[in-house]
């Protein structure tokens, strides 16, 4: 994946202002010519193509071309976590600094996608949600799903059933580098974030990270999670964090 870059040169890499951009618009999961990218990062195409041919060099974005058009994707799941990472170590600091924040920034820290799953504070709610039910146990070292918990997520629709020759993770928590905490990701992470699309709950930004959470979705949220948007949105965090409980089942990847 990224063993052609060794880690100082991927800091390198993504430490760049233009490819940072890029790959920022990337961690949506979508796929974006050229052209596109280059209109986010605000750089001319031809300096585009020179820093993506960089990132695919580097195994960090994978490219595919359709009719005239090349689309530049993130690698993989993993190339995703450590992208994320990044930020979140980044935004670590001791003093904070302030900086002003626009309403993007807020809606951003809110309500994002995390390549395929949901994070912000909306993604923490929803995993504080799970653990205090008891139907998953997010720690350090991995996360577990608990038999509540797959009855759970099948009656919410989503399909937790290994595909052949599937190497995906099945559940771990990610930190968030807005909230500094976990949200759930891997496979179950990317099944919550499906069936709440699915639902009507959730409406992406056409160009951006940002998930808007629609009226539908205010109500169903609330009753499926006990999540409540016009207040305090997050439930405390769970003493469940770190328990670990018996566990239907576990993918290969783990």
């Amino acid at each position: 994946m990224v063993a052609a870059a060794n880690m100082v040169e991927v800091a390198a890499l993504v430490g760049d202002t233009a490819r940072a951009t890029m790959l920022a618009a990337l961690m949506g999961g979508q796929a974006l010519t050229a052209s596109e990218l280059a209109s986010r990062a605000r750089i001319s195409k031809s300096t585009a193509s020179g820093h993506l041919g960089k990132l695919v060099n580097a195994r960090l974005l994978d490219v595919t071309q359709k009719r005239r058009n090349r689309y530049y994707r993130i690698a993989s799941p993993l190339v995703a976590r450590m992208l994320e990472g990044i930020k979140a170590v980044a935004a670590i600091e001791v003093p904070q600094r302030y900086q002003p924040r626009s309403i993007g920034d807020d809606r951003l820290r809110f309500a994002r996608t995390c390549y395929d799953h949901l994070a912000g504070h909306l993604g923490v709610a929803i995993a504080d949600a799970l653990v205090a039910e008891g139907h998953i146990v997010l720690a350090e070292d991995g996360g577990e799903v608990t038999v509540s918990g797959m009855n759970f997520l099948s009656a919410f629709g989503a399909a937790l059933g290994p595909k052949a020759g599937g190497r995906r993770i099945f559940c771990r928590p990610c930190l968030d580098w807005s909230e500094r905490r976990y949200h759930v990701a891997g496979h179950v992470g990317a099944e919550i974030h499906r069936c709440c699309l699915e639902r009507g709950w959730l409406r992406r930004d056409r160009d951006s990270r940002i998930v808007r959470v629609t009226p539908a979705g205010q109500v169903g949220l609330r009753k499926a999670f006990g999540i409540d948007l016009r207040g305090n949105p997050a439930p405390a965090p769970s003493p469940a964090h770190g328990v670990m409980k018996k566990r239907l089942w576990t993918s290969p990847g783990e």
